[in-house]
């Protein structure tokens, strides 16, 4: 490809059928979840927000349960979704998730050492300018 000097053209993505099927796949899924989300929430919560929490922050809270693992491992999905002890660790993971968000928020908005550091943390590790810059274009 011949560049002419100081051109810096940008490079168009991909778009013919086929190109991206595994994230259309990802897409789909998400924007199903967040369709259910916006039916059962209320306020002012961005699709993130509630995407984040019950993707994110609620499953693995359960997934860290080895009640539900060994039931999951032991049952049929339907079997497993009528136990019990499923309702009972979703209360558990509720409340463990409000809780811990509750601590990181009042230490991060009560001292400048744990916001600098989720700063830091955000800029160098979790790819804050990346993302932020890939929504831009």
């Amino acid at each position: 490809m011949m560049l002419s000097q100081g051109e810096n053209p940008k490079i168009e993505p991909l778009t013919e059928a086929g190109s991206g099927s595994v994230q259309d796949k990802k897409k789909a899924r998400l924007a199903a979840i967040i369709e259910k989300l916006n039916e059962l929430f209320q306020g002012d919560l961005t699709d993130d927000d509630q995407l984040v929490y019950v993707d994110k922050v609620i499953k693995t809270k359960l997934l860290e349960s080895t009640t539900l693992i060994e039931q999951a491992a032991n049952n049929t999905k339907e079997q497993f979704a009528a136990s019990p002890d499923l309702e009972k660790e979703l209360v558990n993971a509720l409340m463990a998730a409000l809780e811990a968000h509750e601590t990181m928020s009042a230490q991060a908005l009560g001292s400048e050492k744990v916001r600098t550091g989720l700063k830091n943390i955000l800029l160098n590790y979790a790819g804050l300018w990346e993302a932020l810059r890939a929504k831009s274009a």
